[in-house]
């Protein structure tokens, strides 16, 4: 085992087990890397679990939810803001047929990645990803008819100026659409706000959650009406995930099987644990907004 490969090792283990621990955005999916919960493909997305039976069909079902949420179709230059490895935008390329999509993402390992995915499924003319931003967009002024974030704006700092440069770069009657996380309502159940406290520090603290993208669904709302949009439509489908979610992960031990030993050991004390528990302080929102 090279000196790398040890050190990738123990920094693994130091995020997973110290909570003292955080690291940045790029560094939180460096250290990922390719470990995927999917078996057929590399998206990193949590799912849509409504009639579906695996992950790799939940995870596809996600990507198409929010692609159809927010009309994508023929003509339509869409721009999606942390795309990963690129999975989502060859599925929308096949099944929705925009004319173009443009991508931006800010860790390089997964940019260089996606790409050669893209070339390899020959869809280059039809999807241009690109390393930037979504907060300082390289984007010109409205030039975008759909903009769309598949859990990636809880990490942007911040979800207000990520609220901005889209409407920037939308074109009059262009659409916003998120699948993001948010912290729950807080319960009137002493033991039950303990749990929803530290469900939600570990996600914010481990994958990097700003602050001031610590807010409920209705100022998520006002904010984005701040920034312009009309029309905004916020629904909860956090039953549709987590839940779901967890009980596939609990009988199928592919994902797990993947993980070094220790984290394996976590991942099934975890998976050992009741679904309520676990995602108590975790909200699951599917957002869309248009520009007047």
């Amino acid at each position: 085992m090279s000196d790398n490969t040890i050190g990738r090792f123990f920094e693994y283990l130091n995020w997973l087990f110290n909570p003292f621990h955080g690291l940045k955005t790029t560094e939180v999916y460096d250290l990922i890397g390719t470990t995927s919960l999917t078996e057929n493909a590399l998206y990193l997305n949590l799912g849509y679990w409504r009639d579906v039976d695996t992950i790799d069909e939940a995870s596809e079902a996600l990507a198409l939810l929010v692609a159809k949420r927010g009309g994508m179709g023929l003509g339509d230059i869409v721009l999606d803001c942390g795309y990963g490895f690129g999975d989502q935008d060859i599925l929308w390329t096949r099944s929705m047929k925009p004319e173009k999509i443009i991508g931006l993402n800010i860790t390089k390992s997964q940019v260089e990645r996606a790409r050669m995915n893209v070339a390899d499924a020959g869809l280059g003319e039809s999807i241009d990803l690109r390393e930037g931003s979504a907060t300082e967009m390289p984007i010109d002024n409205e030039s975008i008819d759909l903009v769309v974030s598949v859990e990636s704006a809880f990490h942007y700092r911040t979800r207000e100026d990520f609220f901005k440069e889209a409407f920037r770069v939308l074109r009059s009657g262009g659409r916003l659409v998120t699948a993001d996380i948010l912290p729950t309502k807080n319960s009137n159940n002493l033991f039950r706000r303990i749990e929803q406290w530290i469900s939600w520090n570990l996600v914010a603290g481990k994958f990097n959650i700003p602050q001031e993208n610590y807010y409920l669904i209705p100022s998520y709302d006002n904010k984005l009406s701040k920034a312009g949009f009309v029309n905004t439509d916020i629904k909860s489908i956090r039953d549709d995930v987590y839940m779901p979610l967890h009980e596939y992960l609990s009988r199928d031990r592919t994902f797990v099987d993947k993980l070094p030993p220790l984290a394996k050991m976590l991942a099934q004390s975890t998976f050992n644990r009741s679904a309520d528990s676990v995602y108590a302080g975790l909200d699951y929102v599917l957002s869309y907004a248009e520009k007047p």
